[in-house]
């Protein structure tokens, strides 16, 4: 980050000019001094952005005063956080061992060719993103893959294809 900060956080500049730093605020005072409050920052910075860009990792490391390695490092590690904005859905596909055993990748080419977009890319219309995960931890339902909170399982090209057009329907 090229711009310091001064003491009352006033100056720091954010290259996406949707990221109001003041609705962070409160979060940021809340965990202030709070040991392993980190995990939460971040997920309630993500619940106030949609994402997480580089930029504000680097304000959250100089509030929380640890070192943006250590919270860029958190941020890349859990597969809850996105660097990247997202579609209004975003579809979490698993490629672990059971859903790749069972399938996965068959599905993936079916969300792909129902979306129009490459993992990572959000769709013409906003409604969508998709992205390749590790794993869901729900392998007894393989394959699977989560659009929100909502998990679906068992999947077939076809059904995936079925789930998309009714959440596009639904807008």
């Amino acid at each position: 980050m090229s711009n310091k900060c001064c003491k009352n956080h006033t100056d720091w500049q954010m290259k996406d000019a949707a990221i109001d730093l003041a609705r962070l605020e409160p979060v940021l005072e809340q965990y202030d001094g709070v040991q392993g409050s980190l995990i939460t920052i971040l997920q309630k910075a993500q619940e106030l952005y949609g994402y997480l860009p580089v930029d504000l990792l680097a304000y959250i490391a100089m509030r929380a005063g640890v070192k943006p390695a250590k919270v860029l490092g958190v941020a890349t590690f859990y597969t809850q956080f996105r660097l990247n904005p997202v579609g209004k859905n975003l579809i979490m596909l698993c490629q672990g061992t059971a859903c790749h055993v069972n399938g996965s990748a068959a599905i993936e080419e079916a969300i792909r060719e129902e979306l129009g977009v490459e993992e990572g890319a959000i769709t013409p219309d906003g409604l969508f993103t998709y992205n390749n995960v590790a794993c869901l931890g729900c392998c007894s339902l393989s394959p699977v893959m989560m659009i929100g909170e909502d998990t679906y399982g068992t999947l077939t090209p076809e059904r995936a294809k079925e789930i998309v057009r009714r959440i596009r329907a639904d807008g």
